[in-house]
């Protein structure tokens, strides 16, 4: 008896949360036969890639499942779950059947695609995986705002808050644009900082960008004290940083002078 060919684990990108940002191949792809899975944070939870692909128009397919990645930063914890998604992925896979992974935003970024890819990769190497790039949410905040993220030379750092205070403030010495994701555990703290820097009206928030619950801010500091969801970032742009000497079209390294000089 001859064993089907194995089918292919695609990650597919919807964006951010606007149906109209799912890219041709994505649509494809979500029309295609094939077994849909999606990201839950518990069991019988909600899944907000799901929720996109539902509201562009999408019916559910009868072949489909949520795949649990809880909301941790327990590694251990994690990596059980990824391998017990890559588990039952590599099931229907080894049936001949085509699994596709819905992903908000974009799957090479900041994506729980890419662990549940590897964990794929080592249980069962053989298997085909591919990646269908999408819209970011920042990309899609940036529009929102008619904010250029970056112009000819500038320097653009895209990064989760959780690094600090601290760690975003320094990098304000080298980059011309900053993008904060993840800002709700330290929203208002990072507030303090930009007021500080003279940075807050030079500065976005965006919460869910494109999806029906999109909230946009421009006077950021009337943000203090108050709750924004997970889904939430922060633009800021940063028109007081020195800029350097160009060498072949670069900026040379920044010296210790320089930096005090933006300080």
């Amino acid at each position: 008896m001859t064993t089907p060919p194995c089918g292919r684990l695609i990650g597919a990108s919807l964006g951010p949360g606007d149906p109209g940002l799912i890219t041709r191949r994505a649509w494809d792809t979500l029309c295609a036969s094939a077994f849909w899975t999606y990201p839950v944070r518990k069991h019988g939870g909600e899944s907000y890639a799901l929720d996109i692909a539902l509201r562009a128009g999408v019916p559910l397919p009868v072949q489909h499942t949520p795949l649990v990645f809880p909301m941790t930063h327990d590694r251990a914890v994690l990596q059980r779950y990824w391998h017990a998604g890559a588990a039952t992925v590599i099931e229907q896979l080894q049936c001949g059947i085509d699994v596709v992974f819905l992903v908000e935003g974009d799957a090479s970024t900041y994506s729980t695609f890419g662990h549940l890819a590897r964990a794929v990769m080592q249980q069962a190497p053989h298997i085909e995986i591919e990646t269908i790039p999408g819209v970011s949410s920042y990309h899609a905040a940036a529009a929102r705002v008619n904010l250029s993220l970056a112009d000819t030379d500038d320097t653009l750092a895209i990064l989760p808050a959780g690094y600090g205070v601290a760690e975003v403030e320094r990098m304000l010495h080298d980059f011309d644009t900053l993008v904060l994701l993840k800002v709700k555990p330290l929203l208002d703290d990072l507030l303090l900082m930009l007021e500080r820097k003279g940075l807050a009206e030079h500065s976005y928030f965006v919460e869910k960008a494109g999806a029906p619950q999109e909230r946009v801010v421009r006077e950021v500091t009337s943000l203090r004290g108050t709750k924004v969801n997970y889904l939430s970032l922060l633009i800021v742009h940063n028109p007081h940083r020195v800029k350097l000497d160009m060498v072949r079209g670069c900026r040379k390294p920044a010296t210790k002078e320089r930096h005090e000089l933006a300080d």
